[in-house]
């Protein structure tokens, strides 16, 4: 399967599984990653599980790799924003697959690891290739 029809599915696969109402969305149109107060982030709470300590640093390490300075070139800019953002999915992934017990969201954990880290692939050789 070539990497355009990879991400129509990876894309498919993410439309499934997105709320089934405006209520249970989050609006991230009005989110500048940039500017983000990464301070602002609940802080670790006495009590929190091993898996919940682990989401935090996974969420943390995404925002802060996410706060780029933008270059003005979108297509630039959209990769190096989203490489974090994937790799954030793959580390809550990973959380999953340490911590999880139900299998199919075991299963969907497998699935954002394998498809995330082929698109990061991508953008990396396409970085790598169109940044000069």
């Amino acid at each position: 399967m070539n990497t355009l029809l990879k991400l129509a599915a990876v894309a498919a696969f993410s439309l499934a599984i997105l709320p089934a109402s405006a209520e249970e969305a989050v609006d991230h149109s009005k989110m500048d990653h940039g500017q983000m107060d990464h301070g602002a982030m609940p802080a670790e709470q006495p009590g929190d599980s091993a898996s919940t300590k682990a989401f935090r640093a996974a969420d943390k390490a995404m925002m802060d790799g996410m706060a780029i300075d933008y270059s003005g070139n979108a297509d630039i800019d959209f990769f190096r924003a989203m490489i974090p953002h994937h790799e954030g999915a793959v580390a809550m992934a990973e959380i999953e697959l340490k911590y999880g017990k139900d299998p199919e969201a075991r299963k969907l954990a497998e699935a954002v690891i394998k498809a995330q880290n082929e698109e990061i692939a991508f953008m990396k050789a396409w970085l790598a290739k169109n940044s000069k």
